[in-house]
């Protein structure tokens, strides 16, 4: 018995090792393992693509020189602004709605929240669609670097106002806590759009005036939901949905008296921009995708000389490769799907112009039958390379000869330096806008409207005139005069 069971332990020692080198059950294999060969063609497209270089962020030079225009502004608008500026497609369509109709309608628009907020104040949709490039700039600039966005607006800031330049008014309200400046509105009822030169702001006071001007003040309406909060956490800070709480992000909002000074005045419950499903920002991060005109971009060097833009072109070649992997796929850059279906230049995609679309169907394939077409050519005419037949001479009822005689008459035989009438008749003219002036004969013209009217003129005989007769006085001359002097 001892021996049998010695046999049995010494034969489970032996085979341990094959034991522990079982394979494992399916579902224990490690994740991180590739896939076998013949699962490679499931994984996503990009995932085998090469992505070449990554996006080249802006550096802190550059983003001063592309935010000054826009630093000094107040928060709430600020913040609508960044995030309108990732929708650049709509934003030029929302310009484009308000010149024509005007802020009213702007809340029923199927764009983004940020952009219909921005719509409410004209001044500031119609600059960002004017300078479309530097708005997509900014855009991209936002969704890749939005605490270096932060940080470079607090820092012309700062700049603005150890110039003097930057101070409570009438129209905004400056506040610093912890080394942090907040411009808010003042005004409960309007906002100012402050107006100033960034070449002078940030540096100096201005020889005469104020360095800072506004215009009309806009209403301040529940579209203005946004704020910053800045020095939160210890860090920048960055946009958040305030959803006009009294207090802002918390107890420890230093920046949201506008909000209770202004709440009074807006309808808050309802109102369509008082939702619970703003709470989440969302930003259209396939503006990266676009490119930018880098000559427009040059021009923003106020703040600091000398700085180039290397980083935006090599973002547009980036962007070139990006969405050539799409082939021919339009890439959607508004962010609200089937939008923009008209082709743009600069590789952007067009939008729909509701002018247009409610009187001419684009979908029409016959639209572009006659485009880039010469509706000046006409089939009864023959091609400018042909000869043109000349026509049958008209009969004439004078003796003058016609061409053909012409040339059989020593004097117009061909000679060095002259050319005889046939070959003025029948030499190309120059033309201005359609070859076929070229065929136009002006002697046949002539001829055909000489007789034409001497055809229909009447033949009247010249009557004899006879000479006049002297006429006959009625009156007998007049007695002669003295020279005017006195009578003695």
């Amino acid at each position: 018995m001892l021996r049998a069971l010695a046999v049995v332990l010494a034969f489970c020692f032996v085979n341990l090792p094959v034991l522990y080198a079982a394979p494992a059950p399916a579902n224990q294999i490690a994740q991180d393992q590739p896939p076998p060969p013949d699962q490679s063609h499931d994984q996503p497209q990009y995932q085998q693509q090469d992505q070449g270089p990554a996006y080249e962020n802006f550096s802190p030079e550059q983003l001063d020189n592309l935010l000054s225009p826009i630093a000094l502004y107040p928060d709430p608008l600020l913040a609508q602004l960044f995030v309108a500026a990732t929708f650049p497609d709509q934003v030029e369509e929302a310009a484009r709605f308000v010149r024509a109709y005007g802020p009213n309608g702007v809340d029923s628009q199927d764009w983004d929240v940020s952009v219909r907020a921005i719509a409410h104040y004209p001044t500031v949709v119609e600059m960002m669609a004017d300078k479309i490039d530097w708005t997509t700039s900014v855009g991209q600039a936002y969704v890749n670097q939005s605490t270096d966005v932060a940080a470079s607006v607090q820092h012309l800031r700062h700049m603005a106002r150890d110039a003097g330049n930057l101070a409570s008014s009438p129209q905004e309200e400056v506040i610093e806590h912890d080394d942090y400046i907040a411009i808010s509105p003042y005004q409960p009822e309007y906002i100012y759009v402050p107006v100033y030169d960034p070449a002078i702001c940030y540096y100096r006071r201005p020889y005469w005036g104020p360095a800072i001007t506004f215009g009309v003040g806009f209403p301040i309406g529940a579209w203005l939901n946004l704020d910053f909060r800045w020095g939160y956490g210890g860090g920048w800070g960055g946009v958040y949905y305030t959803g006009w709480r009294r207090e802002g992000w918390g107890g420890g909002c230093w920046n949201c008296g506008w909000i209770g000074r202004s709440r009074g005045r807006i309808n808050v419950n309802n109102n369509v921009y008082i939702n619970n499903r703003y709470n989440n920002i969302t930003v259209n991060r396939t503006v990266v995708n676009r490119t930018v005109n880098v000559n427009n971009i040059n021009r923003y060097n106020s703040v600091h000389k000398n700085v180039n833009y290397n980083n935006v072109q090599a973002n547009n070649d980036r962007a070139n490769r990006v969405n050539n992997r799409n082939n021919g796929r339009p890439v959607n850059y508004g962010g609200t799907g089937g939008r923009g279906n008209s082709p743009g230049g600069n590789d952007r995609p067009g939008v729909n112009n509701k002018i247009i679309d409610r009187n001419i169907d684009r979908n029409n394939p016959q639209i572009n039958q006659y485009r880039g077409r010469d509706n000046n050519a006409r089939a009864d005419r023959p091609p400018s390379g042909q000869q043109p037949s000349m026509p049958a001479q008209p009969q004439r009822n004078d003796n003058r000869p016609n061409p053909q005689q012409l040339q059989n008459r020593p004097q117009y035989q061909q000679q060095p330096g002259r050319q005889s009438p046939q070959s003025q008749m029948t030499r190309p003219t120059p033309h201005s806008f359609s070859p076929n002036e070229g065929n136009f004969n002006p002697y046949v013209s002539s001829q055909r409207g000489q007789a034409s009217r001497q055809q229909s003129a009447p033949q009247r005989s010249t009557p004899q005139r006879s000479a006049p007769q002297p006429r006959a006085q009625s009156s007998p001359a007049p007695a002669q005069r003295g020279g005017g002097g006195r009578k003695p």
